[in-house]
């Protein structure tokens, strides 16, 4: 067993954990960041083939490093993981691969937390800012224990291209969210697909107009704390309206709305209409919290961190990258940065 002691210990060095390492290391903090793939930027890369990113490069940046390549462009997935990795190498972050963080307690003896990997070491530290992802437990409705064993089932997450799929029959797509268009998108090039897609989820034009509206009026760091920004928290997140076309444009594509269960013939009921049997089922349905391995007092009854701002009632603990842990764009590539200047120089202060 390896045992290590830093002041600061990140836990994930996605966009959010590269972010708050960028403001640590300009305070001349000593820190690490825990990745638990084996190279920074696996995650992104690991993402189905046809997915971009929904923000344009010039509003997607990390803070101290543009993007390389056209500022107007839309990155692919390899793009975002190759920006990452090149963030990372840039800045030359301390950062341990391959560490999955399975236990973070206080400390035994004395203040501060220790942090146990997957492969045994330890962590002695301080301060730990999580920055693990805008939640990580897959999100399946309950009915979809009731398809038969012959319907194939992955999450969005599992998803990589339709080639994976098997047969050459319908595929359903459940999911109100840009990666649910996407993917139905990329099925129904060379399959029959049925989108479980709910008809009252809002749209907006996906261009640089858009995005200069949003950047610069600031809607998109609206604080949840304030009643704005507590009305906009409960509206339900618009889709790209360029993918949402570019969906129904498939003639083989069909839209059944929200989807409230299974069929016992291996289909789906949608709010307009049930599918035929179905080969395959897709459920970008989102993601829940999975933070059981945090050994703290800090979470609310259905496992979210309870935070003000990411800091938490836990001298020296703090979250990242959260959706809504300030504002619509707290979990964006674009927008982390913000929230991450702020919760290190406010965790700095208060430890």
């Amino acid at each position: 067993m390896t045992e290590f002691s830093f002041d600061t210990l990140v836990i994930g060095a996605g966009q959010a954990g590269l972010a708050a390492a960028y403001y640590l290391q300009q305070r001349n903090i000593d820190f690490v960041l825990l990745e638990e793939r084996a190279a920074v930027g696996d995650v992104w890369a690991s993402r189905f083939d046809a997915l971009r990113l929904f923000s344009p490069r010039w509003a997607s940046g990390l803070p101290g490093l543009p993007w390389p390549g056209s500022a107007l462009g839309y990155p692919t997935k390899d793009e975002a993981a190759a920006y990452l990795r090149q963030y990372a190498a840039h800045f030359r972050f301390p950062i341990h691969t391959g560490q999955r963080a399975v236990s973070l307690a206080p400390a035994t003896v004395g203040n501060g937390y220790t942090v146990q990997t997957a492969t045994g070491q330890l962590y002695h530290v301080h301060r730990v800012i999580v920055s693990t992802g805008a939640y990580s437990m897959p999100r399946i409705p309950g009915f979809a224990a009731q398809l038969p064993a012959a319907v194939q089932q992955l999450h969005s997450s599992q998803y990589r291209n339709p080639q994976q799929l098997p047969g050459t029959g319908a595929v359903g797509v459940v999911g109100s969210g840009n990666s649910a268009l996407q993917i139905a998108a990329d099925v129904a090039t060379i399959r029959p697909v049925y989108a479980a897609f709910d008809d009252s989820t809002p749209s907006f034009p996906n261009n640089q107009a858009t995005w200069a509206l949003l950047k610069g009026t600031g809607m998109l760091g609206i604080s949840r704390y304030n009643a704005l920004g507590r009305y906009a928290m409960l509206q339900p997140e618009p889709v790209v309206r360029g993918d949402l076309q570019r969906l129904r444009r498939f003639s083989n594509a069909q839209f059944i709305g929200r989807a409230s269960s299974s069929t016992p013939a291996g289909g789906l009921q949608g709010q307009r209409l049930a599918t035929p049997p179905l080969d395959a089922i897709v459920w970008a349905t989102g993601f829940g919290p999975g933070f059981d391995w945090i050994k703290l007092p800090i979470f609310e009854a259905d496992g979210t961190p309870r935070h003000h701002y990411g800091l938490t009632e836990a001298r020296g603990i703090a979250f990242l990258g959260l959706p809504w842990l300030n504002s619509r764009s707290s979990a964006l590539m674009g927008g982390v940065g913000t929230d991450a200047r702020y919760v290190v120089a406010q965790l700095l202060g208060s430890t």
